[in-house]
């Protein structure tokens, strides 16, 4: 029987049951729920084993499992902070100092196929409050630079070249705002009302047009917020991913303001259903630093919180060495409310600003490989930002880096070696390959069929060496994938998988051997 990349690991017998000692027998390929519990309730009378049970039922989203197959995405930091060299800005800049004169995204998105990207997301907002499309809700935006005639429309350009060349398009919205902080609407102590979104203002060129609008509660900057996503999410094309950062203004300690995430989630859901809301967002969470390194064992379920207005969040410190396993569990659920499946997300820059500075450099092709088998090898999906520069161009040096870097994890897993193996399962959590001759390994990709969750919680990978079994490497969990680096080639014919202990029953869709040509 020949194994194909996403072949699933069936069982002799169709059993589903996992032994008391947690090593699960592999389940014969099902078809995945069509309505999957993602969040799941919890309880403080739940036992340890409750609570595993619980983590064991809880399933991604279409959507979720749509954004886990990309694995590589961009991050495209630019606004009024590439021309003023800070990194948070100010909200009181000068809209002219905005000129990106050589603006070219057809370059951007070249740049950024060439690197095998499959989402790029624009920064459409950053804290300042300058906004790169022409918004009908602010003078904070392109429509009040020079630049272009004040007709300029960066996220529109961007837009219409990411998806000619096949990318997905994605925007970063600040829920921060220094500008609308400065125009006194932004954390202003307004009380929450019910608001006709859009809402119209003088001039609208939509009045008198049949607009889909919706009744949702905010405060007076909660509303602008909805009326700009709503200008992004129906003026712009599809969108995949909305990604909202967490950050509040740089405000008075005794001002604050409480974001109205349930009316923004619930607009983008209506008016980009397929859409993955990340970070401060229900879909993707934030992995907890900025260097784009997931845990060792990344865990895309986890316990959660309900802090107010329809968010959820972190349990445990966002920064916890381990935030899903059993142990992990239990800790948190004195304060957990759900079970929930949020998958990290490692950002990172590819300079060590996150807005292009002219005395940076680029990342090493060594440092971005390295990222590479820290975040997409340990299942989460790598968000690498490549800042444009002051002529709205992506910088030779960092365009040159990001082929260099697709052509180096090309050769890190150039074949798979199992293609066409000689497959046999045992039914109680063994596969074995039979390659036909012997063949040297040296890297190793494993990934469950997260359709039906992540149950994994510790692998064992042998090779028949000599005539004897002999483990090669192991790991803890696996998820969407988990890539193994050898620390010297070994050759074998025969090769197996064991899971050792799972919380149920186990679908693996890949086991993948390679001999990288580094």
């Amino acid at each position: 029987m020949p194994l194909t990349r996403r072949h699933f690991l069936a069982a002799a017998t169709a059993t589903a049951a996992v032994a008391a000692t947690g090593v699960p027998a592999f389940a014969a390929p099902a078809a995945a729920p069509t309505e999957p519990d993602f969040r799941i309730p919890v309880s403080p009378d739940d036992t340890p084993q409750q609570l595993v049970a619980k983590a064991a039922r809880v399933r991604p989203t279409q959507r979720q499992l749509a954004w886990q197959a990309l694995e590589k995405t961009a991050f495209l930091h630019f606004g009024v902070n590439t021309f003023t060299g800070l990194e948070w800005g100010t909200g009181d800049e000068d809209p002219n100092v905005f000129q990106p004169t050589g603006l070219d995204t057809d370059q951007w998105a070249r740049a950024l196929r060439d690197g095998g990207f499959k989402l790029a997301i624009l920064t459409v907002k950053h804290h300042d409050g300058f906004v790169l499309y022409p918004s009908r809700y602010t003078n904070h935006s392109v429509a009040s630079s020079s630049w272009r005639g004040g007709a300029g429309d960066v996220l529109r350009s961007f837009a219409d070249s990411m998806r000619t060349y096949g990318i997905k398009v994605g925007v970063y919205i600040s829920p921060a705002d220094e500008n609308q902080y400065l125009d006194g609407v932004y954390a202003n102590g307004s009380a929450r009302t019910t608001r006709t979104i859009p809402t119209l203002v003088d001039g609208d060129g939509r009045t008198g047009r049949d607009l889909p609008s919706y009744a949702l509660d905010a405060t007076d900057y909660g509303a602008h917020m909805l009326n700009q996503l709503y200008e992004v999410l129906t003026e712009y094309g599809p969108v995949d991913e909305v990604w909202f950062d967490g950050a509040q203004g740089r405000i008075p300690p005794d001002k604050v303001e409480k974001y109205d995430w349930d009316s923004w989630y619930a607009l983008v859901r209506a008016l980009a259903p397929n859409a993955s809301i990340a970070v401060s967002g229900p879909d993707v969470r934030w992995v907890g630093n900025e260097g784009g390194m997931a845990r060792e064992n990344e865990w895309s379920v986890i316990p959660v919180k309900d802090t107010g207005n329809g968010k959820y969040d972190y349990v445990l410190p966002y920064d916890a060495e381990d935030n899903g396993s059993r142990e992990a569990l239990v800790e948190a659920q004195p304060n957990a409310a759900a079970l929930q499946w949020w998958p990290a997300e490692c950002d990172v820059s590819i300079r060590p600003g996150w807005f292009y500075h002219a005395d940076q450099q680029p990342k090493t092709v060594e440092q971005l490989t390295d990222i590479w088998y820290r975040s997409v090898g340990r299942g989460a999906v790598l968000l690498l930002n490549v800042p444009p520069d002051t002529d709205g161009l992506l910088p030779a040096a960092d365009v040159a880096r990001l082929k260099e870097f697709r052509e180096r994890t090309d050769r890190e897993l150039p074949r798979d070696l199992a293609r066409g193996a000689r497959v046999r399962d045992d039914g109680a959590g063994t596969r074995t390959l039979d390659l036909g001759r012997a063949t040297a390994v040296d890297r190793i990709r494993i990934a469950e069929d997260i359709r039906h969750g992540q149950q994994v919680e510790h692998v064992v990978v042998e090779a028949q060496v000599n005539g004897a079994w002999t483990t090669v490497t192991e790991a803890g969990t696996v998820g969407a994938a988990r890539i193994l680096v050898l620390p010297a080639p070994v050759t074998a014919r025969r090769w197996r998988l064991r899971v050792t202990q799972a919380r149920s029953a186990v679908y693996i869709g890949e086991f993948g051997l390679y001999k990288s040509q580094v």
